[in-house]
């Protein structure tokens, strides 16, 4: 059988594995191995799947993950979200629409020591809807700012997303790090910028809240600075050359635990669910790692991302019609699939079709991101949207859906600013080198 064939039947045997519900991790391990020894042999097949799995469970560099979700995990259960909040609230709640702004800017700030998107939506979630419903808002403009401000969870670094493109593709962590950075303050802008238009057009959305004193204000920054500190130290670290990306990681993790301590929210059962919930995550994204790499070398010896490289250039289009495609076919994936398994999936056969194009890898690391920040907040499978949906149970999900329409737009007008500006994502990475 032609490499190429075989490579095709491969990806349809695990699509159907994956709608028959068997885990993504799983799934891409055996087409991987079965795929590769039928294309060379079974003893090196298994020679292949022997030293996959040692050389991905014993990576130095994949320490950065569990470190990470650690840090996360610390800063969840010392209420740094709700801290936050409570201070953007205070800046921004007696705008129109104010509530919701200062939701958004609460998910940006704890996006910056969470790298989850639903973990921060979930935060948010509960701690902006009772407010937001106790001034009478809108509910579809409630939850959608809620499940679309979680998103930033993954582009505002750090990111499990970006540590995961980072390690597939062998590109610097710290430097998507630091190229996240201006387009995920960018895409928060977006967002409030949204709800303004929504609310001028129709203030009964979204009454203003109270007003402050300038001096409540700035009384009010005081609760932040666990989230300050732990920021400057990860991501002024990584910018300035002072860590390495899994160095930085430990920092966090580090530091959050500190933090927590000090804040006296610190009990032994926070300590054993923090630990527990970073096993449990960690486990799960060392397996499909594993699977992943084992079907990249299936994809290897299949040819299949040569020939589809070969096929596109003699298209004879423009590259960006290409990524226009590519980014298309992303937004139609993330209404079907999970992110993290559609990253898992295409990256193997879409980055060296990308990187033929000539496209930045640092730039296409964070527009992926951004991609598969929009497949969180689409239905039916909108990750986010079930998260609220957990928490605002008296609002249809039909309303949570309907209320994230504003910022998907959004999410597009700062995917079409990155194809034209790409300058957007680079400029913060470029700097780096001069250190």
């Amino acid at each position: 059988m032609e490499p190429l064939t075989l490579g095709l039947i491969g990806i349809f045997c695990m699509i159907v594995l994956l709608m028959v519900r068997v885990p993504i991790g799983f799934s891409m391990a055996l087409v991987g191995f079965l795929g590769f020894s039928l294309l060379s042999t079974f003893p090196a097949g298994f020679s292949m799947l022997a030293m996959v799995t040692y050389k991905t469970a014993a990576s130095y560099t994949l320490t950065v993950i569990p470190l990470f979700i650690l840090m996360g995990q610390f800063a969840n259960h010392s209420r740094m979200g709700f801290d936050l909040y409570q201070t953007a609230y205070r800046w921004l709640g007696f705008l129109p629409g104010g509530l919701a702004m200062a939701s958004i800017g609460a998910c940006a700030c704890f996006a910056a020591i969470s790298g989850s998107s639903m973990a921060t939506a979930a935060t948010m979630g509960m701690v902006a809807l009772p407010e937001m419903k106790r001034f009478k808002y809108d509910d579809a403009l409630a939850t959608g700012c809620v499940a679309a401000g979680g998103t930033l969870g993954i582009l505002i670094p750090p990111s499990t997303v970006m540590i995961i493109y980072g390690i597939l593709t062998e590109q610097s962590i710290g430097t998507l790090f630091i190229a996240g950075i201006i387009p995920g303050l960018i895409l928060s802008g977006l967002f409030m910028a949204a709800i303004y238009i929504v609310t001028k057009r129709n203030p009964a959305l979204g009454p203003p809240g109270p007003r402050f004193s300038l001096k409540e204000k700035i009384y009010s920054l005081k609760d932040t600075w666990g989230v300050i500190t732990l920021f400057l130290l990860i991501i002024g670290g990584l910018y300035a050359g002072w860590f390495t990306a899994t160095e930085a990681a430990g920092m966090g993790a580090f530091g959050a635990f500190v933090i927590t301590l000090i804040k006296r929210r610190l009990t032994r059962q926070n300590l054993t669910d923090a630990l527990l919930e970073t096993t449990l995550t960690t486990g799960m994204i060392f397996t499909i790692l594993i699977g992943a790499n084992i079907f990249g070398y299936f994809l290897t010896v299949s040819q299949m991302t040569d020939q589809l490289s070969t096929w596109v250039a003699g298209l004879g289009i423009s590259r960006y019609a290409v990524m226009l495609l590519i980014c298309l076919v992303y937004i139609i994936l993330g209404c079907l699939m999970d992110g993290l398994a559609i990253m898992i999936l295409t990256l193997p056969i879409v980055y060296p079709l990308v990187m033929g194009l000539g496209f930045d890898p640092i730039w296409f690391g964070v527009m992926m991101t951004l991609l598969l920040e929009m497949g969180l907040i689409t239905p039916p499978v909108g990750l986010n949207v079930f998260v609220i949906s957990g928490i605002a149970r008296d609002v249809p999900m039909y309303t949570i859906f309907r209320g994230i329409w504003p910022f998907f737009v959004a999410m597009v007008l700062c995917m079409f600013l990155l194809i034209v500006f790409p300058q957007i994502a680079l400029f913060l990475p470029a700097t780096m080198a001069k250190w």
